[in-house]
């Protein structure tokens, strides 16, 4: 599949992920379930999910792992509930966004009813002094690239926030729901060459987490509601 530049991000696989919330959350939050040595399946997440009232919409899945996708609160008792039933597996939480683009924010206009949600990871690379100029770049967006925010105002992005565990970073991008991120895309860069800049530039602080396909950067989660 063709190279994609989500203004930030350059990645390889690309899946466009379903339904999985009607609106924003107001704290969001992301739990991720890793499972090292096969004691973990989308079975045993699927359960967890019934006994706690979590919508299949907001599970997502890449291999051994899963992310729930959900209000800061409920990822904090799930997560506790997680590491009691299941020893073995590694739960992280991702508890806050630090870096937030909200169409409604940027435009006043209202936004779309429905959204789909795109869900994906990445590392920063090791070196601490590039981590954060990453950070610093993330922080001042706004106003020294405010053309980024432009072009995820033509492209109908509803939201993009990106979190952060260590050097792990989630990438939640939110689009009208039925809309394709394939067509949605290229209106990022069109004509807006700070964006193609941008992306370059971002390129030399990631890489991909410990066990995506070589010449990976960006993995993608798809919903387990899509199976």
């Amino acid at each position: 599949m063709k190279h994609l530049n989500i203004l930030f991000y350059s990645f390889i696989l690309l899946l466009w992920v379903p339904g999985c919330s009607d609106k924003a959350l107001q704290t969001p939050a992301i739990i991720e379930i890793i499972d090292t040595d096969y004691h973990f399946s989308t079975q045993n997440l699927l359960k967890f999910s019934k006994d706690n009232k979590i919508e299949p919409s907001s599970i997502f899945e890449w291999q051994n792992h899963w992310v729930i996708y959900c209000d800061l609160n409920r990822a904090t008792k799930y997560k506790l509930k997680l590491e009691t039933l299941f020893p073995r597996v590694i739960v992280k939480l991702y508890d806050t966004p630090f870096y937030n683009f909200n169409r409604r924010q940027y435009s006043n206009e209202k936004p779309a009813a429905k959204w789909d949600h795109i869900i994906m990871t990445a590392n920063m690379v090791e070196d601490s002094l590039k981590q954060k100029e990453y950070l610093e770049y993330h922080r001042t967006q706004k106003e020294k690239w405010p053309e980024i925010s432009k072009g995820f105002y033509n492209a109908n992005f509803q939201q993009v926030l990106v979190f952060r565990n260590g050097r792990q970073l989630m990438l939640v991008i939110s689009i009208p729901a039925g809309e394709s991120l394939d067509r949605l895309n290229p209106k990022t860069t069109e004509n807006n060459p700070r964006v193609t800049e941008w992306n370059s530039i971002m390129g030399n602080y990631q890489e991909g987490i410990e066990d995506a396909p070589k010449g990976t950067t960006w993995v993608m989660f798809s919903t387990v509601k899509s199976r």
